[in-house]
């Protein structure tokens, strides 16, 4: 794999590092190497956790690459799910008999906030943390479906407000949302991750796993309401209003370490 990075170093303990310069895009090659990942744990009869981390602390998962090959996304075929590549790794990493923790340092937004989302817990640097849906602020509709997912977790007005406002969110109001299961200090970060996910490693996978399934049942949206929201982004953002605004976007820096993508809740308004 070129852009994660895998520790299997304690078998019931995986680490997941994304490393894809200059600021973690999200592009058909993170799809791929994602479900060949996801193939790992729905059949590694060890592991029982995988945190995810990144090795920029400045971008978790900045985001789709708007520039990326729009053929080859298109011709990528649907994963083991049925469901698109990208929705197929939404929803079984929802489902795949491990924990999955995403560790936020930095910003986590569009897709890289999708695919938090889509992991079980998600823990978050107070200092360096930044979540956010910018999609509406350049004309388009979210994709991976976050709205079903945000409504759940911090209730109808909350989502309306990180969908609709597509602002950037700290990791101390992510945590008074509800978007992340806490905001810790960025130095206690890694340890506190660490700890819970080697506490979890040592208990036994069948109760881990049926006990998961079971929180599933009551907490995960169902596969079908994913596809309707890929459908309205790809129609959004045929439309000249997105195209325009997203070409500014790229003309003042966006998908560059700048000003734009830093601050990007700030962009796009501006």
């Amino acid at each position: 794999m070129e852009q994660l990075r895998i520790d299997r170093g304690n078998p019931a303990l995986w680490i997941a590092t994304f490393e894809n310069p200059p600021i973690n895009l999200i592009d058909p090659d993170t799809i791929v190497e994602l479900q060949a990942l996801l193939a790992e744990l729905e059949t590694d009869a060890d592991v029982k956790v995988i945190v995810f981390r990144s090795a920029d602390p400045d971008f978790f998962l900045a985001h789709w690459d708007v520039l990326a090959d729009k053929r080859r996304t298109a011709e990528m075929p649907p994963g083991p799910s049925g469901l698109h590549p990208w929705l197929d790794v939404l929803v079984r990493i929802s489902r795949a008999p491990v924990v999955s923790i995403a560790e936020i340092r930095g910003r986590a937004r569009g897709a890289g906030s999708e695919f938090a989302l889509a992991c079980d817990m998600r823990f978050a640097s107070l200092e360096r943390a930044i979540l956010g849906q910018f999609e509406v602020g350049v004309g388009a509709v979210p994709g991976g479906n976050p709205m079903v997912r945000l409504a759940g977790l911090m209730g109808r007005g909350r989502a309306m407000e990180v969908v609709l406002g597509a602002d950037d969110f700290s990791g101390a109001v992510a945590e008074r949302y509800g978007y992340v299961n806490r905001a810790l200090p960025d130095a206690e970060l890694p340890a506190f991750v660490d700890g819970l996910a080697q506490r979890l490693a040592g208990f036994e996978k069948h109760a881990i796993v049926h006990a998961k399934s079971l929180l599933d049942l009551a907490s995960l949206p169902p596969d079908a309401a994913f596809p309707p929201a890929l459908a309205a982004f790809f129609q959004s953002v045929a439309r000249p209003g997105a195209q325009a605004r997203m070409a500014r976007l790229l003309a003042q820096g966006l998908q560059r370490r700048t000003a734009v993508e830093l601050s990007l809740g700030k962009a796009v308004v501006e």
